[in-house]
């Protein structure tokens, strides 16, 4: 069982509006509202991909009800924690003329010390039947920016493999934990190490100094692909992995689908390259799609051919 942990827990609304400008009225041609924050996003792609996957978390009042029973309709295994304020609503607006998108996402409600205490427990009564945890996403207000990095040493415990998807100091308080994998995109890469990205071996570095902070294994993901430092027949090893960039619906969720890709390819014992291969094409197919977490397994696996993977074994060693 692949388990995925959502703490700031949404309703995502997605709006398609042509030529979108601020502070004027607009009619939007399409719309979407579903269960979202990244590790319900995760956990979507994942059970599209056929592995089995619970999606737990913290939901509360009458958004975290349509959550829960968002996730029942589309058939999703879930086991979230009820808390008494209520979850967040997030908006995004995609502008199909331009193919920009704005965001705008709520803080999320206040979680008592109480509440996630009873997070932990559920979570640690799931972890027993689980191999792989992915941690991901914001938090909400309330908690403090330890709280992945406890939580990843509480599961490691239990023998279950860990993987962290998030950014600012969550992240970097969660690498003291050494999580078995970390994956943050480009962005969130710069500010953990530190320093930004000009080139190919500034971004084939990072995913080596991300090792060198505590995870065991590190992708970074970029617009095309990824890079990343995985052991690969016991040795460690740094890959580039790219596809050509879609003719792009939406963007929104392709790191969620890439994440939810490799972890399905991991748990079904796939190769390192291959995990990542399949990542890449699963991130890729899912923005031509309309809503985070929705990809079509047969699309994906017609796109894994087009999927380039290069082993960099000068540029795993510098620095």
């Amino acid at each position: 069982m692949i388990i995925t942990v959502t703490l700031n827990s949404a309703l995502d609304k997605t709006l398609e509006v042509p030529s979108f400008t601020p502070g004027r009225r607009h009619r939007t041609v399409d719309q979407k509202t579903m269960p979202g924050g990244k590790g319900v996003n995760i956990a979507r792609a994942i059970k599209r991909l056929g592995q089995p996957v619970i999606a737990t978390g913290l939901a509360g009042g009458a958004t975290g009800t349509r959550i829960v029973e968002g996730l029942n309709d589309e058939s999703i295994l879930n086991g979230f924690v009820r808390i008494r304020e209520e979850s967040r609503t997030n908006t995004a607006v995609l502008d199909p003329t331009t193919g920009f998108h704005t965001e705008i996402n709520e803080r999320g409600p206040s979680v008592s010390a109480q509440e996630l205490e009873l997070f932990r427990e559920n979570l640690l009564y799931l972890a027993k039947g689980a191999s792989i945890c992915v941690f991901a996403g914001s938090l909400p207000r309330g908690i403090e920016p330890a709280i992945y990095s406890s939580l990843i040493r509480d599961v490691r415990k239990l023998g279950v493999t860990t993987m962290i998807d998030t950014d600012g100091d969550p992240l970097r308080l969660a690498m003291r934990s050494e999580p078995d994998l970390v994956s943050p995109n480009e962005l969130e890469a710069e500010e953990l190490v530190g320093h930004e990205f000009n080139d190919v071996a500034d971004r084939a570095q990072a995913v080596t100094e991300m090792t060198r902070l505590g995870a065991a294994e590190a992708i970074m993901t970029v617009a095309d692909g990824c890079y990343a430092r995985v052991f690969d027949e016991g040795a460690a090893t740094l890959y580039r992995v790219r596809i050509q960039e879609q003719e792009a619906r939406s963007t929104v969720g392709s790191g969620d689908a890439f994440l939810a890709g490799y972890v399905a390819a991991r748990y079904a014992g796939r190769s390192p390259v291959e995990c990542l291969r399949f990542g890449v094409a699963c991130g890729a197919e899912s923005t031509l799609h309309f809503g985070a977490g929705i990809i079509d397994p047969a699309r994906v696996d017609r796109l894994l051919g087009e999927v380039e993977a290069e082993r960099l074994e000068i540029a795993a060693e510098i620095g």
